[in-house]
Order: C-alpha cells, then structure tokens, then sequence
C-alpha cells in the first residue's frame, strides 16, 4: 500500500488526516515534535482503522530533522506517495500587532512556513525519483486571508503557505505531481480549545453557513479524496473546509 507523510500527526488536525487515510489502508508516517504518547495512541488508533504506522520525531524547523523524516520513510515503504504538511503552531502569545515581538515571529515562520517550504523540497525530489510519482498537500487556514490582528505571526504563515502551493504546483505539474491547499476553518483542537467560547459564541450568531464546529476528520475526509486520486485534473487548488466561512454573502 502506499505511504503518506504527515507533519504533527500525533494530535488535532493531523491525527484526523492520518485516521482517515488508515481508513483506505495507507501506511502512514505519524510525526511529532515532543509528545511522544499522543504518538503512540494515534499509531495505534491507525492501525486498529486498517492501516500501517511508522512513529518519527522531527521537528521540521529543522534541516536535520526534516532529512531524517525523508530518509526513514523511505526506508519503511521505499517511496512517499503523499505528503500533508499539516505541522504547525499557534503563537506563543496573542499580541496585537504594534506589540508584537521578534522572537515569537521568527520561531512561528520558521515551523509553519520555512519548515513545509523546505521538506516539499526535499520530498519532490524523492519524488521525482520515484516511478509513481505522488502528491502533496499544504493545510493552512481561513488566517491565510482572514486577518486577526492579535496573531499576524500566523497569518503571515498561513498566507505564505498559500504561495508556497502555488509555487510548487507550478514547478511539478509537468512532473506529475500535484500540489494541493486545504484551508479549514475553525476545527475543534487543543490549539482552539482557550477559546471555545468566543468561537461558540461567533458560530451560533452565523459565522459562517454551516453553524457547527469542523471536526478534525472533516479535514481528514478532504485529504482521503485527494489521495484517491479523484482530483486528477486539478492542481494548486485551494480546497476550503470551513463551513462556508469564505462566501460573502448579502
């Protein structure tokens, strides 16, 4: 079967990707930074869902780390089919932006932009080596154009993801390997669980159409149908599971 690698899937987001391919089989690389039970629950909740676990620490601000997540995926299955960049963090403090400080700026670019920017380089290389080919995905964020000025850190992130799609779905396309964008909305995780109640409030009075909370196996169900393979005719697309949140309506 094939193998996917997916950035922070010990937890949140990730573990609802990494669950929902274990669905259709897939051997999954669940990567995590520094928690490594939640690593282990959810290598084991892939395997009782039918699919196969490799459990990897890296963080991938790091060019050692990163490398190392290539090298012992491919060595578990001889190739990576997909890869979802889904690691990243939330800023260290909320700050407005004319209060804003140098050095939670620099650590949050260096996990939610620099780390994915240069691990789809090193794995479209692999890639490209590899019969088969593959595909990748970037999860980023409605923050990628939504502004909250007491987190521009994590916009600025999510935006340059944004890019980063565009980018490397405009260099690989004639290679056959295509890039795609998932931009969720407000998921129920522990990185939005501080405020729940704002959100709660916001989405009873219609934040966005679908007034619900999104579940991380929402997400997890828009990854599987790019995995199938039932986008073959897309690239660099930007997919929104957010409710409805980007309609503008009147």
């Amino acid at each position: 079967m094939p193998c996917a690698l997916v950035t922070g899937s010990s937890r949140g987001i990730g573990r609802g990707i990494a669950l929902a391919l274990a669905a259709d089989g897939w051997h999954v690389v669940v990567n995590y930074c520094g928690n490594q039970q939640a690593a282990e629950d959810t290598c084991a909740a892939v395997r009782q869902a039918g699919g196969q676990a490799l459990k990897v620490q890296g963080d991938v601000a790091l060019a050692a780390d990163r490398q190392r997540l290539v090298d012992e995926s491919v060595q578990w299955t001889g190739a990576i089919d997909l890869l979802v960049n889904n690691a990243g963090i939330a800023p260290s403090v909320r700050a407005e932006i004319l209060e804003a400080d140098e050095e939670s700026f620099d650590r949050l670019l260096q996990v939610n932009l620099k780390g994915p920017y240069f691990l789809t380089q090193v794995v479209a290389r692999q890639m490209l080596q590899q019969e088969s080919r593959g595909q990748i995905i970037n999860v980023t964020s409605v923050s990628a154009y939504a502004p909250s000025i007491n987190r521009g850190d994590y916009c600025i992130s999510k935006a340059g993801l944004g890019m980063m799609t565009a980018l490397f779905a405009a260099r690989l396309a004639d290679d056959g390997i295509r890039v795609y964008e998932i931009r969720p909305g407000v998921i129920a995780t522990d990185m939005t669980g501080g405020v729940k109640e704002k959100y709660d409030r916001l989405i009873a009075e219609g934040l966005s159409p679908i007034k619900r909370w999104g579940q991380a196996e929402d997400v997890g169900r828009a990854v599987r149908a790019i995995a199938r393979g039932d986008l073959p005719f897309s690239t660099g697309e930007v997919i929104n599971v957010d409710g409805g949140f980007h309609l503008k309506i009147l």
